[in-house]
């Protein structure tokens, strides 16, 4: 079948460093229709059973040579999870079934750091998705994880140099940074905030862990990309970051997998940690399979002074629950929330965000847009907390809806909840259809009806693009161009 991707183009953003035709020459130069939907032979793998026991723990915690508190916390989290319920007030998943979820798959490699050192098949996985080319164009470092382990880690050396710290969570855990990893990992998101928090303390494997100096300003963005292979299986790698006063860092997450007939569950968490004047960027282009299970945790708290982004991108999975909560603690710290989300046939995308207003003087901002096609199903939650101590603070929300056709749903779920009268609050949520006049319109110019569709929606979705890298704009504007195409 001929590649239609191939042929699409994206319109100029005068806001972007970049051109139209250097986007347009990153998607012609390869074949994005089928880049993540390839999957790899999994005979050479180790497996633990499928389901959630005590034994299964206690294996999970041996591969990893937990220290003994690590065990205990593990063993304390499976035992939260079997006495917490399932919550019924967001998308129904009664399709998956943790009986039939093996929670550790091992790849047949230990961490390299050269590139050179990972196992044919593995490299060839992350050569189809670009990432070391990616790491050699414009990224300080990059962790590359396949299933329940990290295959690849490294970082520049100038970058070391200046002290910061990028490394995997279980190096982390037992080595040099063994204290402060024991200090906040899961202090914010604690295994009793909800039964999947409770999931990913017990068998947790994987992620990174990043620490910034004071005063430290990463000029070039950190990646971990995220590649789950195995069919049945689940994800759970836990990301710990950690900007010290007056740092500033941008770090990317991507993550992908091939389609399988049965679920698939991915209940990673992120934890970071902005401190005194700091600032941290946390961007996420997500395309799980439309099997997925995303029930994602990310959480980060902002001290003094401090500036917390978060840029996200959601396409994919069959239904997700995902809500990034920002805790302003210090006096006049900032939230920028920046998201989009695009929901096909059969996905059901609950997603939204949370700021919780405590230090005075503290702001936020949400700028979060939704498409719907298909009979995809989209619920933007926002949650706007402002307590007692948040005088003089502001807020602002805006989410925009576009649905593509007559079968698609859109929901807007705000809550706010005020406790002081010194402060400043909006919301206002809009959700429409495609016009059929700009349709008309720019038909009449010449283009096809399909193609002025993917404009229009281009268009709808260039705040976000804006906010990415040129690589991670053009692949989002590629997710949306496939998504249209029915690909």
């Amino acid at each position: 079948m001929e590649n239609s991707a191939k042929k699409s183009t994206v319109e100029f953003n005068p806001e972007l460093d970049v051109s139209k035709d250097d986007i347009n020459a990153y998607l012609d130069s390869q074949d994005r229709t089928s880049i993540y939907d390839f999957k790899d032979d999994e005979t050479a793998f180790y497996k633990l059973d499928s389901g959630l026991t005590e034994e299964i723990v206690n294996k999970i915690s041996e591969e990893k040579h937990d220290p003994e508190w690590m065990h205990e916390f593990r063993l304390k989290s499976l035992d939260l999870y079997n006495k917490i319920q399932v919550p019924q007030w967001g998308s129904p998943i009664d399709g998956l079934n943790m009986d039939n979820i093996v929670t550790y798959v091992r790849p047949n490699t230990d961490m390299k750091t050269s590139w050179d050192e990972v196992p044919e098949e593995i490299k060839s996985a992350f050569d189809k998705l670009g990432i070391p080319q990616a790491e050699h164009d414009y990224l300080a470092g990059v962790g590359a994880q396949y299933d329940s382990e990290l295959v690849y880690h490294n970082l520049q050396e100038s970058v070391a140099a200046k002290g910061v710290v990028y490394s995997d969570l279980e190096s982390a855990m037992t080595g040099e940074y063994a204290d402060m990893v024991k200090e906040y990992f899961m202090k914010l998101v604690p295994p009793t905030d909800h039964k999947f928090a409770a999931l990913h303390g017990a068998v947790w494997s994987g992620g990174s862990f990043v620490y910034v100096p004071k005063g430290v300003t990463v000029e070039v963005p950190l990646q971990s990309y995220f590649r789950l292979n195995a069919k049945g299986a689940g994800q759970f790698e836990h990301t710990l970051i950690i900007v010290d006063e007056g740092a500033d860092l941008h770090f990317i997450e991507g993550c992908s997998a091939p389609k399988w007939n049965v679920a698939n569950l991915h209940a990673g968490c992120v934890e970071l940690y902005v401190k005194k004047n700091a600032r941290l960027r946390y961007s996420t282009i997500e395309n799980w399979s439309k099997n997925m299970y995303n029930l994602n945790t990310k959480r980060a708290l902002v001290e003094e002074g401090a500036r917390m982004e978060w840029v996200s991108g959601s396409f994919g999975s069959h239904v997700s629950y995902l809500y990034p909560t920002t805790i302003l603690k210090g006096k006049d710290s900032q939230c920028d929330y920046t998201g989009i989300t695009f929901s096909g046939k059969g996905q059901n995308l609950d997603t939204g965000c949370r700021m919780v207003h405590l230090g005075e003087n503290t702001s936020s901002l949400v700028t979060a847009k939704s498409l719907s096609k298909d009979g995809g199903i989209n619920t933007f939650r926002s949650s706007i907390e402002v307590m007692p101590s948040a005088t003089g603070s502001k807020s602002s929300v805006d989410c925009s809806s576009l649905m593509l056709d007559d079968i698609s749903r859109s929901d807007t779920i705000p809550e706010i909840d005020v406790r002081t009268a010194d402060c400043n609050i909006g919301h206002e949520a809009k959700i429409g259809r495609i016009s059929d006049d700009a349709v008309f319109y720019l038909m009449s110019r010449g283009i096809s009806e399909e193609e002025a569709r993917s404009m229009i929606v281009s268009g709808f979705a260039n705040p976000i693009s804006k906010e990415l890298p040129l690589e991670y704009a053009a692949e989002m504007n590629n997710l949306i161009k496939l998504e249209m195409e029915g690909a």
